[in-house]
């Protein structure tokens, strides 16, 4: 047997592995997707059993990956806010100004609500989370705001309020895009954006730039 065809140790053949850790990483995937169904439903009461069923797999699947059901829901929630701030960071990528980057990553996560309306309840439904979470769009919020700041860009006195402001606004924002279906989701941001931009410290004249010019450009362009 060579060595591509035999792990290390003469254990299983890597081929095999290979495939059993995908077929792990797709068990795991199944069941964090069907627990954010149900977190943006609101069913965290839901046995195992149900999310089991919802996830088109045995009960036992569930306890290979997972101690708990709290446990699960964790991770649900850890995912959306990574794949939520994942895509934000994607598309504002090559903006040179830290202004710029933080008001077009506060327009996008606006739209978001609209686009992905199950990803954004379960981001809404742990949001108190995302102030100091290590995960998602608080840190990297943070990051945008301390680099705006240090660019002179923004006056920020006290970074830890300034991000219970933006926060708070962001997510009062989410919460009123779902309330009102009617709403121009995408202008409701804007107008957002650009009261934020005020309060960390830009002028009115600036915060407008950023906040209504062209998704992926920068004011300065």
């Amino acid at each position: 047997m060579t060595a591509e065809t035999q792990g290390r140790g003469g254990g299983a053949p890597r081929g095999a592995a290979n495939r059993l850790d995908r077929r792990k990483a797709r068990t795991r995937a199944a069941l964090i997707e069907a627990a954010q169904a149900l977190l943006a439903e609101g069913r965290t009461n839901t046995p195992v059993s149900v999310i089991t069923e919802a996830a088109d797999l045995g009960t036992g699947s569930f306890y290979n990956h997972f101690d708990t059901k709290e446990q699960l829901f964790e991770a649900a929630v850890a995912d959306a806010l990574e794949r939520h701030a994942d895509y934000v960071e994607e598309l504002t990528r090559g903006l040179d100004d830290p202004a710029a980057v933080f008001a077009q990553s506060y327009r996008l996560t606006g739209r978001l609500h609209r686009q992905q309306p199950m990803l954004s309840k379960v981001v809404l439904g742990d949001g108190l989370r995302s102030l100091n979470s290590a995960d998602g769009l608080g840190p990297r919020a943070r990051r945008d705001i301390r680099a705006a700041a240090a660019a002179g860009r923004f006056r920020v006195a006290d970074l830890d309020v300034a991000m219970i402001t933006v926060m708070g606004a962001a997510l009062c924002l989410g919460q009123m895009i779902h309330d009102r279906p009617e709403a121009d989701d995408a202008s409701l941001t804007d107008r957002v954006t650009a009261d934020v931009l005020r309060v960390l410290g830009m002028s009115a004249q600036e915060a407008e730039a950023l906040a209504f010019s062209p998704l992926g450009t920068s004011s300065s362009e």
